[in-house]
């Protein structure tokens, strides 16, 4: 990942960045065990199984347009659906296990319930 040019005048912006890239330092996707990359805002959940070394996206899945889910919204319920909509995708393309990109998120509420979702439905994270 590319480190940002300039200053982040935000600092809880700037810290989540800094959170960020000392997450993708470790974190890398590989065909047999893509990286789960999510992103959010106060509304949506989007998530993304990424394949790092062809540097290509093997599927997304969002709460809404294209590749919405039925009825997830952008709360913990939602992305439970949304857990198991990746991992029947995952399971489609037979992968087993992934790795988790939080992308300098804390590791609770709606990504706690997205990585559950992923869990109970038979992929190891």
């Amino acid at each position: 990942m590319r480190k940002q040019l300039g200053k982040i005048k935000n600092s809880s912006l700037a810290k989540r960045y800094r959170r960020k890239l000392r997450i993708r330092k470790t974190v890398i996707g590989s065909p047999e065990r893509p990286r789960i990359a999510v992103a959010k805002t106060n509304k949506n959940i989007f998530v993304q199984a990424i394949d790092d070394s062809a540097h290509k996206t093997l599927f997304s899945v969002q709460t809404f347009g294209k590749n919405a889910v039925a009825g997830a919204k952008g709360n913990k319920e939602g992305a439970k659906l949304l857990g198991a909509k990746i991992a029947e995708n995952l399971k489609a393309n037979k992968i087993e296990t992934a790795v988790f990109d939080r992308a300098g998120h804390k590791y609770h509420g709606v990504l706690a319930a997205l990585v559950e979702g992923i869990k109970e439905n038979g992929i190891s994270i």
